[in-house]
């Protein structure tokens, strides 16, 4: 499979076509400067090749492989399980991975010795989040604690192992209700589809082990909510965000933005936060 030539173009690769995947290739292919969708990956082939042909790039439906080889840049927008055997490849060839779910980050370190080993690099957008640059800026500090607090829809909750673990059964659920109060590392584990958001705040900040999440499940709201309290030397930080989802309640709108905007940044002459 040969490699696009565009000049200084960056050649982008999006795996998977779920609801992410889909609103960011969407989005490349109406056009950012400097970038070029050239590749897609899907678990359906021939409904990815299918979905493909209604975008005027017409990107080739590759493997993670042939992905790995055509792109400087894939945006890994995935079920958990698949961040290795996505990443992995690129990696190897000194690509850099956009990675959403960076929860399973943390049981694939080995990720960050095969970017740091080729010349690979892993960047995580800011997604559903706020106010990362300035956690990023405070740990050149020092950082006392990091505390968030997470209210959900109840079905913005579906399928973590962690109900099933507890035997919460959110149709039970008539009011606002804790189900959740522990570390990033634990809601990784416990929620790997909706919390990826504390992993990149805790990976910005004090870690996995250190940074604290609450999650509530409330039947009277529509959006993910998350309120953040950062205490450092340098400043106290206190940030709010609801989020509006997408078709799949566990995904916010703002989160394929974020990406969007991050590849933005990637060719632009002015860059704008840290």
């Amino acid at each position: 499979m040969q490699a696009h030539t565009s000049g200084q173009m960056k050649r982008v690769g999006v795996a998977v076509l779920g609801t992410v995947g889909k609103s960011i290739a969407k989005a490349l292919d109406e056009g950012i400067p400097g970038i070029e969708l050239v590749a897609v990956a899907a678990r359906d082939v021939k409904a990815a090749a299918e979905w493909a042909t209604s975008l005027r790039c017409r990107p080739v439906v590759a493997s993670f492989g042939e992905m790995a080889e055509i792109c400087d840049v894939v945006i890994e927008c995935a079920p958990a399980h698949l961040l290795p055997e996505i990443a992995a490849p690129a990696l190897k060839l000194g690509k850099q991975v956009v990675v959403l779910s960076c929860g399973a980050l943390l049981d694939n370190d080995e990720l960050i010795e095969i970017a740091r080993e080729h010349g690979g690099q892993i960047v995580i957008p800011t997604g559903a989040l706020l106010g990362l640059d300035a956690v990023s800026a405070a740990a050149e500090g020092r950082i006392m604690s990091v505390n968030m607090v997470t209210r959900k829809p109840v079905k913005g909750l579906l399928g973590a192992p962690y109900l099933a673990e507890q035997g919460i059964v959110l149709d039970q659920i008539a009011e606002k209700t804790r189900i959740f109060s522990g570390t990033a590392r634990e809601a990784a584990k416990g929620f790997p589809a909706n919390l990826n958001v504390v992993v990149a705040l805790s990976l910005a900040g004090i870690g996995p082990d250190k940074t604290k999440l609450e999650i509530w499940a409330d039947p009277d709201i529509t959006r993910n909510m998350h309120t953040i309290t950062v205490e450092s030397d340098a400043a106290l930080l206190s940030m709010s965000i609801e989020n509006i989802p997408t078709q799949n309640p566990r995904t916010g709108r703002i989160t394929a933005q974020s990406v969007l905007a991050l590849l933005r940044k990637m060719t632009s002459p002015l860059r704008v936060g840290t």
